[in-house]
């Protein structure tokens, strides 16, 4: 019996718990998809992240995961060189789970996105949270400048393949939602208050709130 009928018949029931059963199920990873990985921004990876003005940053801690949406204009996360990248911390709802996530555990992964693009580049590696009155204001926004900047040392760069994108229709225009077809963050906000919270007063002021405290 070769190794797929046995990978198969050990997880036809369900759980698939080992190391091997994954390996019996998905085969030897391609070649390529080993190439593509490098410890540092290689040059033909840095336009990605020049180019991209969203990300996702993952981190870890004793609270459990985490993984929170970054973005500004493109190139808003700077390459200081090929090993070490800045990202600024902008203003938000000050639960900060990201940064008490790195002070426990400095391990973090970035997935960046460039509309219309279907390839997205992931970079793992760790951070340390910066208040450097010089790095702040080099990151500073219309007179406003970042809490903290996150330095994070680079290990390990790679794009994923566009499937993903594609399958999803992320970039195409006949896959846009309305936002009105989804509960407003009011309605969610009442709903889970227990109506503590007035939706309808929340959703009428929201516009002005985040128009005036992006930065």
């Amino acid at each position: 019996m070769d190794s797929f009928c046995r990978g198969h018949q050990r997880t036809k029931a369900g759980r698939v718990g080992t190391i091997e059963d994954l390996a019996a199920l998905y085969g030897e990873v391609a070649a390529p998809s080993i190439v593509k990985e490098v410890d540092h921004i290689h040059p033909v990876y840095r336009p990605f992240i020049e180019a991209a003005p969203f990300a996702v940053l993952a981190t870890a801690g004793p609270g459990g995961l985490d993984a929170t949406p970054r973005g500004d204009p493109a190139g808003f996360v700077h390459i200081e060189d090929d090993r070490t990248l800045l990202l600024p911390d902008r203003r938000g709802n000050n639960r900060i789970d990201s940064l008490r996530n790195i002070i426990a555990d400095p391990r973090v992964a970035l997935l960046f996105l460039i509309p219309g693009v279907g390839e997205t580049l992931r970079v793992h590696g760790t951070a340390e949270i910066r208040a450097d009155d010089d790095l702040l204001s080099r990151f500073a926004v219309a007179g406003q400048r970042p809490r903290t900047v996150l330095r994070i040392t680079v290990s390990s760069v790679f794009f994923q393949c566009s499937r993903a994108v594609i399958r999803a229709g992320l970039w195409n225009p006949d896959s846009r939602i309305d936002r009105s077809h989804l509960p407003s963050v009011g309605t969610v906000f009442r709903a889970l208050s227990e109506a503590a919270i007035d939706g309808e007063a929340y959703d009428q002021a929201l516009p002005d709130r985040v128009a005036n405290t992006l930065y």
